[in-house]
């Protein structure tokens, strides 16, 4: 189930919804309850696929708020709401305002999984701030857990300051990510404008490969696992997580402020700040250099139709404590393949545009020597 609390409707509109044809919506659901004539989720269901239902917004949830002021558990509505079906689906995800209100509390208050999607950019960074400190007011009102987990998102890797950006969230959030990265794809805006899901509109499509890698790893049991594991309590995750924003944000602030026309001193760059110019696979003579970023990995290796896809002939050697990776290989003039191998599991690379699809529906990563 697929739950809009947007009063934007951008679920409906993107899953080829008409509005005019939404009688009722999550808003008749929510406000019923302070008037004591409860309307039933199941009753404003929109049946999208074999697998997918929705609970429509509308404009009218704009007014929810001013409605249910000194309403009592105002804040618990759809998890009332949510509890009387909850035997009826697998998942319920609910799609969250951009704005910090009591929709945003609601949503917060019924869920169990928090993903907090952050856009590769510098001004994302404030809205982290944001939906970190919205979390924090919630730990304190509401007794409950919540693993909460960021997701890159939007990601071009064509541009360096999302390159540095990525780095940065990973070294300050590290477990606390997910390692799929949801790439910028035309084909999920494509898919939108024609009222389709991904998978429906181009299941070939990089966008739709990076939603399913993320699908899978929420599903899976080891990240279930891992979540044991660090979450404590909503309060103590969000406490670390919340301070990471921060100098995260702070960080970042000389380098977007600096104006080219001021002359700054700078002190000598260390080796870590000259090879994070050079993140990704670039030629330097007849040798090949690959500069990779895992600051919490243990072992990365490179494997290839060079090396006959074997990870082992061809580590990375680890520089410096931040988690910068550097390999240099000869290679002759050619196109080659190849992959990441990072703690054993195999992946394209982050820093290279260039990909191939292989035989196993993957993306090969592609490096052409001159």
């Amino acid at each position: 189930m697929l739950v809009d609390m947007d009063s934007q409707s951008h679920c409906a509109v993107g899953l080829a919804v008409p509005e005019e044809q939404i009688e009722q919506s999550i808003y008749d659901v929510l406000i019923s309850r302070s008037r004591n004539e409860p309307i039933k989720l199941t009753e404003i269901l929109w049946q999208i696929s074999d697998h997918l239902e929705l609970a429509p917004a509308s404009i009218d949830l704009s007014a929810f708020e001013p409605q249910m002021a000194g309403i009592p558990e105002r804040e618990s509505c759809l998890k009332e709401a949510l509890e009387e079906v909850k035997d009826q689906y697998d998942y319920a995800i609910v799609d969250c305002p951009p704005a910090v209100g009591l929709l945003t509390f609601n949503a917060l208050r019924a869920a169990t999984d928090v993903i907090v999607p952050v856009e590769t950019g510098y001004f994302a960074l404030h809205g982290l701030s944001k939906q970190l400190e919205t979390l924090s007011i919630l730990c304190k009102r509401c007794s409950q857990q919540v693993n909460v987990r960021v997701l890159a998102s939007m990601y071009d890797i064509r541009t360096k300051m999302a390159r540095e950006i990525l780095g940065e969230l990973r070294s300050h959030f590290g477990d606390k990510m997910f390692k799929t990265i949801v790439n910028f794809n035309t084909k999920i805006k494509e898919a939108s404008s024609f009222g389709q899901p991904i998978g429906e509109y181009d299941s070939t499509s990089k966008g739709f490969k990076d939603f399913r890698a993320l699908a899978e790893e929420v599903l899976s049991s080891q990240v279930k696992q891992q979540r044991r594991e660090f979450v404590n309590s909503l309060s103590n995750q969000l406490e670390s997580i919340s301070a990471t924003a921060n100098e995260l944000l702070e960080a970042t602030k000389p380098a977007v402020r600096a104006q080219p026309t001021l002359k700054v001193e700078k002190k000598p760059a260390d080796i870590s700040e000259k090879l994070s110019d050079y993140y990704g696979v670039n030629q330097m003579g007849d040798a090949v250099v690959f500069v990779t970023l895992y600051p919490h990995a243990q072992a990365v290796q490179v494997a290839g139709d060079f090396n006959n896809w074997q990870p082992s002939v061809n580590p990375l050697q680890k520089v410096g404590p931040s988690g910068i990776w550097q390999a240099k290989i000869k290679l002759s003039p050619g196109k080659y393949l190849y992959r990441m191998v990072v703690d054993g599991q195999w992946q394209q690379d982050p820093y290279n545009a260039q990909t191939e699809m292989n035989p196993f529906g993957e993306f090969n990563s592609v490096v052409e020597v001159k």
